[in-house]
């Protein structure tokens, strides 16, 4: 297997749109097309014969019960520069799109809160939300895999510095979270007998009032973090192990690694039957778990991504797979 995916992006002036697809993500014109999954899934929709439509946070509204939005309706290309044209622009009532894709990255903060109620009109007014607004809120990106202790590293969560200097001298070495970030941002390893520990704490919780997790350093990391997609229930075959760079721990890609394609193991097929009932709970349309050493450290909801690397590597249409699975 192998090669790049073939996506149709150029269409015609009388296609036949099957549906109005509406994509609420971070500027359009600052994304690598070459590694963005949410640029993935647009082609592949495009290729379907959807029309798609891009928003921002700042581009929407809600006047006397109707979600309102400044949309752009995009024609896209498959390649680095040039990428897009758009098509048209115009102030939409999003009750009467199909699908609302939310690509937003985190930080989840209250801004992303307030932007879930206006998905909880749209769902209430029939229009398919993915992921679900009420599992954005529920699944927290850290805490989530609290639900699944048979699968995690020990793992703790609290504001307490004096829990967490203890879980440190279980444990020798650890790496402190905080539980709003993404790609590695405000991650820290902390080691028994640094004397800078305790300026690591102030930094991450100066008041004594932030939530942090705690998870035991897990040594495998420098073999990878494995991104593994869940696409409608069913697990991608491949999944992209994150490799550190020379000197860093962090083996997330925004914190300079390195990706590399890899088929599951025994153990992380494993894993994917014990997050399932919750996928399924949360009825999550696509879920990223990240595996260190067999072990689960996060179930990413909000945008989880690696669709594009593992693509092709394995000629997998699994943008393609997603949109044919809401049909």
């Amino acid at each position: 297997m192998g090669g790049e995916i073939a996506y149709d992006a150029v269409l015609s002036q009388c296609w036949e749109v099957v549906m109005d697809i509406a994509v609420l993500m971070d500027e359009l014109e600052s994304i690598k097309p070459y590694k963005d999954t949410t640029f993935a899934l647009m082609l592949a929709a495009q290729a379907l014969g959807h029309r798609v439509m891009v928003f921002g946070q700042r581009d929407w509204q809600v006047r006397d019960g109707a979600v309102q939005a400044y949309v752009r309706t995009v024609q896209l290309y498959d390649q680095d520069e040039d990428y897009f044209r758009v098509l048209n622009e115009e102030v939409i009532d999003l009750g009467e799109v199909d699908v609302l894709l939310q690509r937003k990255d985190p930080p989840f903060n209250l801004r992303y809160i307030y932007d879930s109620y206006m998905l909880d009109l749209l769902e209430a007014q029939g229009v398919r939300v993915v992921n679900p607004p009420q599992a954005l809120r529920n699944m927290n990106e850290k805490f989530a895999i609290t639900r699944l202790p048979q699968c995690t590293p020990e793992t703790l969560i609290t504001k307490s510095r004096g829990e967490i200097l203890a879980f440190l001298r279980e444990f020798g070495e650890a790496v402190a979270k905080p539980l709003d970030g993404m790609g590695g941002s405000g991650v820290f390893k902390l080691t028994q007998g640094d004397k800078n520990t305790n300026a690591i704490l102030d930094a991450m919780n100066p008041d004594g009032l932030q939530t942090l997790m705690v998870q035991r350093y897990l040594d495998k990391v420098s073999e990878g973090d494995k991104r593994i997609l869940v696409i409608n229930g069913a697990a991608v075959d491949h999944g992209l192990a994150r490799l550190p760079a020379e000197g860093e721990f962090r083996a997330n890609l925004a914190a300079g690694g390195r990706g590399v394609v890899q088929p599951l193991s025994e153990r992380e097929w494993w894993i994917v039957e014990q997050v399932k009932p919750l996928i399924a709970e949360q009825q999550l349309y696509l879920a990223g778990l990240d595996v260190i050493g067999g072990y689960l450290t996060e179930l990413n909801v909000t945008s989880p991504t690696c669709m594009r690397e593992i693509e092709k590597a394995t000629g997998q249409p699994i943008a393609r797979r997603f949109w044919e699975g809401l049909a």
